[in-house]
């Protein structure tokens, strides 16, 4: 451990991501106790949509893991992407292995990311990709901004709210391949329907997903 790597966890010791406890020694990232307890998916929690072929997420968005997310998106707990990042490899190493030419984000748009000061979901796919051996490379930009999709209600004024908001970065890019779209959060799918719905029609070959939680049916 060098001098200011070890100066800086004696001011701020790591703790774990989900439940704030002081990490021990061998922990990393998370303390064991939310390794063994915290709310796992099982078979990789896949949900299907309209455009894309299947979801993976390692957890559930609920409890420490929903406190956790939420101080990671608005408290700008970006440290936190290197664990998250991990959790969403393992879960696509096991679901969807040979299944992904690309991956890439769910972009927030200009306004949001001036705002929040980050995008989470380049984040989380920039550490899941380095978990891979891979890279993120970015492939839809967000030209309409629209009410954030958690506060719109039912999965059809999702779909209509958030209709046409993106746009390909770059079609030659994502002609013929295979994208994997990585975001925060799943609910409805509305969100990542309409992200491949737009890679799909610009020449994108198929499109699957995952995200580092997911709602429960």
């Amino acid at each position: 451990m060098g001098f200011f790597s070890g100066m800086s966890n004696l001011l701020f010791p790591p703790r774990c991501v989900f439940c704030r406890r002081l990490l021990k020694r061998g922990e990393s990232g998370m303390c064991f106790y939310c390794e063994k307890t915290i709310s796992y998916t099982e078979n990789g929690g896949k949900l299907t949509g309209d455009f894309f072929t299947v979801c993976v997420s390692p957890l559930y968005y609920e409890g420490t893991v929903r406190e956790s997310v939420l101080r990671f998106k608005f408290r700008e707990a970006t440290a936190y992407a290197s664990l998250y990042g991990r959790l969403i490899a393992d879960c696509v190493r096991k679901h969807l292995a040979g299944c992904y030419d690309l991956i890439s984000w769910v972009p927030l748009s200009a306004k949001r990311l001036k705002n929040r000061g980050y995008d989470q979901a380049m984040l989380l796919a920039m550490a899941a990709a380095l978990e891979l051996d891979d890279v993120a490379v970015e492939t839809l930009i967000k030209h309409i901004d629209v009410p954030a999709q958690s506060g719109v209600g039912s999965k059809e004024k999702r779909k209509a709210n958030i209709s046409g908001a993106y746009r390909v970065a770059d079609p030659e890019l994502i002609q013929g391949r295979r994208i994997l779209l990585i975001d925060d959060i799943v609910t409805s799918g509305s969100t990542l329907s309409e992200c491949a719905r737009t890679l799909l029609q610009a020449g994108a070959d198929e499109v699957v997903c995952a995200t580092l939680a997911r709602t429960r049916d």
